[in-house]
């Protein structure tokens, strides 16, 4: 049955049970999938199960055997024969139905055995998470649980993803967290079926990443003297040893948390703020800016004026040399650039930028950050790349194979211009929102308001786009611009139960959704989270 119509179909299946079998158990998968039909009977695992997983299915049948076997106790031995006489786990490529795509699956459970199906790793990954979520909600846990029966209901599932960008984007300019906190909120991203993570690398407040060319980003770029914000100094614990906030990734690093983000399927997308947003770097090295500085991170929040000089040819050398490294950290496709919120008053009384303006024929200031991100695509292009940056990259001309993150607008006139456009307005997907109107028992946020149903209910195709260039929507993100998020339990509340409604808009079919549905879920899944340790507001109410 499809799953817009599975309740009906639960009804039948509920009425018509016999005393000999009992009815189906209806599982809480999230996110919901394409199409499931349920059957009787119940597959066990037991000390004596098998996982069975050919060479190009390997790492994920390692994976799925090192998450059943903790709370478990059994070995599940990995193997690539047939056990006959054993309950199995078979996971494999081969005659793969193509409509699957690259990340599609199939899911078999019968009483005897497991069979996961898909064309390609990623969806194999995918449906082994969700045979996790098909057994008890104890599999997430940490440690060894003993009296229980591991059973998976007997189903039939054939899944594929709406969109294939499904992401969630965390500032550690703001407030650093380390790069085992950056594990933890990945495994959780993992469960949901969340592929990008996009890591918000720098902006005023401070540089996280090393640029061995440019040392001075990290031992200056990545401190300021106190946490900032208002917020109590105690509420972090980022503190290096002579008492400075902050930190910063090594490339060593990097690669880690690179490596162990692509093992669980999930692209991660850097962004280094370009031309706004820097003072931090130029707070590092003023002679990029207009000014020469001097520039400080330890201001309030709110105002700061670091702008590079766009009329310094010095200071393409200087990002396109921080590029270089950037690439060779982050193997996938898009590269973030920021853009956002630009001011242009350095600009406006810059000799060097005003010749560049001259030279151009450019009108007005603004006019200088399309003339910017332009110089910046042709080089990120050069590198096998492809540049994205906020709404605001299109103001001036859109670079020409540039794709947009739409957080202020723009979305439909860039995809009917045949640009990629990842959806994330902040009326829809901004987590350092409230998540109530009662802001007075909320911990401290941004402003704003953002529901959990709100959440739910968003819709990323615009209403105005015609169909012909749906292709062009790549999927949609939530931001958590971590201002008032010096920690991470902290990060985590404002994420969940949230990010669960995004990672269903992203994947389900939009006329599955069912509110009621998604809360009898959502009710078991929390306690999967609970499991693994996630801090999350404990409400599902659909209005906070």
């Amino acid at each position: 049955m499809k799953i817009n119509s599975l309740i009906l179909g639960l009804v039948v299946v509920l009425c018509t049970a016999t005393a000999r079998a009992a009815a189906p158990v209806i599982p809480a998968v999230i996110p919901q999938p394409q199409s499931l039909t349920l059957h009787d009977g119940q597959f066990q695992i037991s000390r004596d199960t098998v996982i069975i997983a050919a060479r190009d299915a390997r790492e994920t049948g390692r994976y799925l055997g090192e998450q059943l076997a903790r709370p478990t106790g059994f070995p599940l031995p990995i193997d690539t024969r047939s056990h006959p006489g054993k309950t199995t786990i078979t996971l494999t490529t081969k005659d793969a139905n193509p409509k699957l795509g690259e990340e599609g699956y199939e899911l078999s459970v019968t009483p005897d055995r497991v069979e996961i199906h898909a064309r390609t790793e990623a969806g194999l990954f995918y449906g082994a998470q969700t045979f996790l979520q098909l057994l008890p909600v104890e599999i997430f846990s940490t440690n060894r649980v003993t009296d229980i029966a591991w059973t998976a209901q007997a189903c039939e599932i054939e899944d594929v993803p709406r969109f294939k960008w499904r992401g969630w984007m965390l500032d550690v300019a703001r407030h650093f967290s380390t790069k085992q906190e950056v594990m933890r909120l990945l495994d959780a991203m993992a469960m949901q079926k969340l592929n990008t993570f996009h890591w918000h690398l720098t902006d005023d407040q401070a540089w996280r990443i090393e640029i061995k060319k440019y040392p001075l980003l990290t031992t200056v770029g990545a401190w300021r003297t106190n946490i900032g914000f208002n917020l109590d100094p105690k509420a972090s614990t980022a503190y290096g040893p002579d008492g400075r906030y902050g930190g910063f990734y090594t490339q060593n690093d990097i690669r880690e948390v690179v490596a162990y983000a692509a093992a669980r399927h999930i692209t991660i997308v850097p962004e280094i703020e370009t031309p706004g947003h820097a003072t931090a770097a130029l707070m590092a090295y003023p002679q990029y800016s207009c000014t020469g500085g001097p520039f400080t991170t330890d201001l309030p929040g709110g105002i700061f004026n670091g702008i590079y000089c766009v009329g310094n040819e010095a200071t393409y050398t200087f990002i396109d040399d921080i590029l270089s490294e950037i690439f060779v950290l982050f193997p996938g496709k898009y590269i973030h650039v920021g853009g956002d919120e630009v001011t242009t008053d350095n600009w406006k009384n810059c000799p060097k930028c005003q010749a560049v303006m001259t030279a151009q024929g450019l009108k007005k200031e603004g006019d200088l950050e399309s003339y910017f991100i332009r110089r910046l695509e042709k080089f990120i292009n050069s590198r096998g790349k492809t540049l994205i940056g906020w709404s605001e990259i299109r103001e001036g001309g859109l670079a020409q194979n540039a794709a947009i993150m739409d957080w202020v607008g723009g979305a439909t006139e860039a995809a009917t211009a045949g640009h990629d456009v990842v959806m994330s307005p902040t009326a829809d997907c901004y987590l350092d929102y409230y998540q109530s109107t009662n802001q007075a028992k909320e911990p401290h946020a941004i402003g704003g308001y953002l529901p959990l149903g709100r959440v739910y209910a968003y819709e990323p195709i615009p209403t105005n786009l015609p169909p012909v260039f749906y292709p062009h929507i790549l999927g949609a993100q939530c931001n958590e611009w971590t201002e008032y998020m010096p920690n991470l339990k902290h990060v985590e509340y404002m994420a969940y139960p949230r990010l669960c409604a995004l990672a269903e808009v992203n994947w389900s079919l939009k006329e599955s959704r069912n509110w009621e549905d998604f809360v009898r879920r959502m009710t078991i899944h929390l306690h999967r989270l609970d499991l693994m340790g996630v801090n999350y507001r404990k409400s599902l109410a659909k209005d906070g």
